[in-house]
């Protein structure tokens, strides 16, 4: 009898676990089969038992049979509830029973840096041809925990990301591979220093270039909290996990514009996580990510040990493909290939590849890594060139490259150097004549002092001063070009500073407000919002403005539905394609690249179309060897519906930053208005030179989200442009009417001599 209780008790467990699924609906009368187990756990020896185990055998036959329903009908909203069930595998569970051991890094359980990222140095065995080979890696990942809430849900605090960070340097180090498990909602909202944005970026910006090889599995990736350890170099995701911008509760308060407080209607929710595509199937579809883990069905389990088994062969397997691609030896990567067209049962490696890399294998495993990312979400805009256009642009590109190389890199530097030599052997020429001549110099003194003695005294004789010409006064070139007058300065009314009660602000003239101060207070310094077209007429020389990647336009890869209509009215509205601007420009006859994300056009969110405009601003900056500014007049963060298409502009913008600033690039953020979220804890966020206009807003997650994710109230100045300053986000604040000025300083002393001015 016993055994058939403890088989009661394992249906009873399939029945909550599909009740769970189900979002805790009477769905294929699970309510009626949970009532009956309860009854015959309350009564077992009512029956006799043979009688028992008939109705255990009928109960299994019918669950069995809803499972595999349910698995052929499982919703994109179901696997997201499939991946946040207590029983769902977490990363203890591989640690235990994928790698033979390991040790905990930085802390264990509640007692840890911060419990919801665990970091470890494992073994893991490989069999080649029966025979065993022990490897050391570093692993990394979120940490669900089984009921643990000090484990936060896998939700890591800026203090965990940066844990992750210091332990992939270490790894770096040692030249060893590392494991990411990526088991996270989204990262803790904290503007405390690091800062949850501000870490983020870190990490991305690191990950882009280390020198080891990287895999990924992700069985809850979402959004920026993913991407903090995501980047690498193949990425595996489970067969029922999910990876997105955003969660689908999210993106449906988002869509139904929800007031705070309010439930979000489960069928908005359901329509939203179809709509996001965020099931493995999708994102392989999107190229977001490499290969899918087969998992059992409805999902594994934190007791399913054939699914371990499996990750263990998926993940060296991986691992081996990343270390095989970058090796020197030609020879071998080619027979590898060649014996796996062949379509052999056995998929391992016939021989023994070391993880290790050599220089030269490490700089190829980069050139990979690069074109990888580079060719991410390429499918995700319009506007692309057709092949005669593509071959132009790739021989102009390469040609532009060997002319400034050669204007640069030789012709200048050969001048600097042979300056250098002159000044040098010029300065070491004068000591040495200064010591040949200084005996003669005393002898010639002496006889000059005896001379002095019989001449007459001089006589000194008056002549009228002229008084020095004065210069005609012009205006400051450093001040605003002052060109541009916004349309608001013609409306005949006044308006009211937000400060008044605390600075005594006098009522404001908005004629005078838009138009001479720039739009902002006389009294307190307060910044109102400009148009994005104030920036572009007043902050940069006259008629040096030329756009580029104009043909780049946003669109709907996913077939999201209402956003073409959106687009359209965008487009139609600003007159423009995307919500970033790239276009060079000149400020005191300096030039410069400039990507700008404005307002007008989705509230400068970010999507395909505008990471791929700014990775070419970065390319033609780089190039040209031209500073790079990207002004931020707004952004809202990463465009939700373009789906991890639009999460992964997070790494491919970092990377493509990351590979200008190694060149020797000047890369300059200025923040203004408000500027949040992933654009924010990527590419805007690494830049050792972040400025925020007075006034502006910068974070990570807006005060709704932070109350709903945290549970707490955050005061009104929580994001501002000085609290920014304080924790050590950006390096400085601008006042709007010096912005001009400050580009204009920065540029001359900020950077490093590789720029074409320098």
């Amino acid at each position: 009898m016993n055994e058939l209780l403890k088989a009661l008790q394992k249906i009873e467990e399939r029945i909550n676990y599909l009740i769970q699924i189900k979002d805790f609906t009477n769905w294929g009368n699970l309510f009626d089969f949970q009532k009956t187990c309860a009854e015959l756990k309350q009564n077992p020896y009512e029956y006799h038992e043979e009688q028992f185990q008939t109705e255990i055998r009928k109960l299994d036959e019918s669950i069995s049979f809803l499972e595999e329903r349910a698995e052929e009908q499982l919703t994109p909203m179901e696997r997201v509830r499939i991946v946040r069930t207590v029983e769902r595998f977490s990363l203890k569970d591989i640690l235990e029973n994928v790698y033979e051991d390991y040790t905990e890094l930085g802390g264990q359980d509640e007692a840890n840096i911060d419990p919801a990222m665990v970091c470890a140095k494992a073994t893991i065995v490989r069999r080649i041809k029966n025979k065993p080979y022990t490897a050391t890696v570093m692993v990394i990942g979120q940490e669900t925990g089984h009921g643990e809430e000090f484990r936060n849900g896998g939700s890591c605090k800026p203090e965990g990301n940066e844990k992750a960070l210091r332990y992939m340097k270490v790894a770096e180090t040692e030249g060893i591979p590392i494991h990411f498990y990526i088991f996270t909602p989204g990262s803790f909202p904290v503007e405390e220093y690091p800062g949850a944005a501000q870490q983020i970026a870190r990490n991305i910006y690191a990950m882009s270039k280390l020198r080891v090889p990287m895999v990924s599995l992700i069985s809850e990736g979402g959004s920026g909290g993913a991407e903090a350890i995501g980047l690498s170099d193949f990425r595996l995701m489970c067969s029922h996990g999910y990876y997105s911008v955003i969660s689908p509760e999210g993106a449906a308060a988002i869509e139904g514009k929800i007031p705070e407080g309010e439930k979000v209607p489960k069928e908005l929710v359901e329509v939203c996580a179809e709509r996001l595509k965020l099931t493995a199937v999708d994102n392989r579809s999107l190229g977001t990510i490499d290969a899918i883990v087969k998992e059992p069905q409805l999902g594994a389990r934190h007791d399913d040990f054939a699914f371990f088994n499996q990750i263990r062969s998926e993940i060296t397997r991986a691992t081996d493909k990343v270390v095989l691609s970058a090796k020197s030896f030609k020879a071998l990567r080619d027979w590898e290939n060649r014996r796996r067209k062949k379509k052999e049962e056995r998929k391992d490696l016939a021989i023994d590849i070391p993880w290790d890399l050599t220089l030269e294998e490490q700089r190829r495993l980069l050139n990979i890594r690069s074109k990888k990312y580079r060719d991410m979400a390429m499918l995700g805009f319009g506007g692309h060139p057709d092949p005669a256009e593509t071959f132009f642009k790739q021989f102009q590109e390469k040609s532009e490259k060997i002319y400034y190389n050669l204007r640069y890199d030789v012709v200048k530097n050969s001048q600097k150097y042979l300056k250098k030599v002159v000044r040098d052997m010029s300065g070491e020429g004068s000591v040495v004549m200064q010591r040949i001549t200084s005996p003669l110099n005393t002898l010639k003194a002496f006889f000059e002092k005896g001379s002095a003695k019989n001449t007459p005294p001089l006589r000194i004789t008056h002549s009228k001063t002229i008084a020095p010409t004065l210069p005609t006064p012009t205006q400051d070139p450093l001040n605003l070009v002052d060109i541009y007058t916004s349309p608001r300065a013609n409306e005949d009314r006044t308006l009211t500073c937000p400060n008044t009660q605390k600075s005594g602000c006098k009522d404001l003239w908005v004629p005078d407000l838009f138009g001479e101060f720039s739009g902002v207070c006389e009294t307190c310094g307060h910044h109102f919002p400009m148009e994005y077209q104030w920036y572009l007429h007043n902050i940069f020389d006259p008629n040096s403005i030329f756009f580029f990647a104009t043909d780049i336009t946003s669109g709907n890869p996913l077939k999201y539905t209402g956003l073409n209509a959106r687009l359209n009215s965008c487009k139609k509205n600003t007159g423009r394609s995307s919500g970033n601007l790239t276009f060079t420009a000149k400020v005191m006859d300096i030039k410069i690249v400039v990507s700008m994300l404005y307002r007008d056009f989705r509230s400068g969110t970010v999507g395909s179309a505008e990471g791929e405009k700014f990775v070419q601003a970065c390319e033609l900056a780089t190039r040209k060897k031209r500073p790079l500014l990207s002004y931020v007049h707004t952004t809202g963060g990463i465009r939700i519906q373009e789906g991890t298409l639009g999460v992964v502009q997070m790494p491919k913008c970092t990377m493509a930053v990351r590979e200008y600033i190694d060149a020797g690039g000047l890369y300059i953020v200025v923040y203004d208005n408000n500027s949040y979220a992933g654009p924010v804890a990527s590419f805007l966020g690494c830049s050792p030179y972040q400025f925020a206009i007075r006034s502006s807003r910068v974070g990570f997650a807006g005060p709704r989200v932070i109350r709903e994710t945290t549970g707490t109230t955050i005061p009104p100045d929580y994001h501002s442009a000085r609290n920014a300053l304080k924790r050590g986000h950006i390096q400085g604040i601008w006042d709007r009417r010096d912005f001009r000025r400050n580009l204009h300083k920065s540029l001359m002393t900020m950077g490093s001599h590789n720029l074409y001015y320098r």
